[in-house]
């Protein structure tokens, strides 16, 4: 990948990992995940002011801005390319849940790890039943990924585990971990929305 002279160090720095990544060099994946997850995380969250669903854009940014490595030419920096993505993404998720977009004072409860806040505390039988068979649906498609994505799936979403505890509990670099459980999630994705396509 060309040098280029108008970007800055850190955009430099990018094509440098970028053309690591299309070498087939996992840890560059994990890197330029670290060096933007928290970025993206939060435009998106000031975006939509809900923390699960700023989670789940942020891994399709990243999915896809991944997927689609080799066509990124460096017109612009990667950033501006990835925040490009993931405000589209926005956009469509915007469109598709018909919600307004929210900032910062939305009232998110940037301290409950669960963000309960979001979630009915009073469903009924039916939805009860519902979501328990939702929740046993989920676990069978979990099941029909490599064994190393549905354990990085459990640790992290049923046994509740930080990043940092999977790392230890894996014996694999913090950065690994994110990135794996990134493709993980990308991997699943597919499947529950095939899935929700039928019912």
């Amino acid at each position: 990948m060309v040098e280029r002279s108008n970007f800055s160090a850190k955009a430099q720095k990018d094509l440098e990992i970028i053309e690591l990544a299309l070498q087939g060099e996992e840890r560059a994946y994990a890197e330029l995940l670290d060096r933007y997850q928290d970025s993206i995380y939060f435009l998106l969250l000031k975006k939509i002011g809900n923390e699960n669903d700023a989670e789940d854009l942020t891994m399709e940014t990243f999915g896809k801005a991944f997927n689609n490595l080799s066509q990124y030419t460096p017109v612009y920096a990667f950033s501006t390319w990835l925040f490009r993505i993931a405000i589209n993404n926005c956009i469509d998720f915007v469109r598709k849940k018909k919600i307004r977009p929210q900032s910062f004072d939305s009232g998110v409860d940037f301290h409950d790890p669960d963000n309960s806040n979001f979630e009915s505390k009073n469903l009924n039988p039916e939805d009860l039943v519902i979501k328990e068979q939702k929740a046993v649906e989920l676990r069978k498609m979990i099941k029909t990924l490599k064994p190393r994505y549905a354990r990085l799936i459990d640790l992290r979403y049923y046994q509740e585990l930080s990043y940092e505890e999977i790392a230890e509990e894996m014996q694999l670099p913090l950065g690994t971990v994110k990135a794996q459980l990134f493709r993980a999630r990308e991997l699943l994705a597919p499947l529950v929305n095939a899935k929700n396509d039928k019912i």
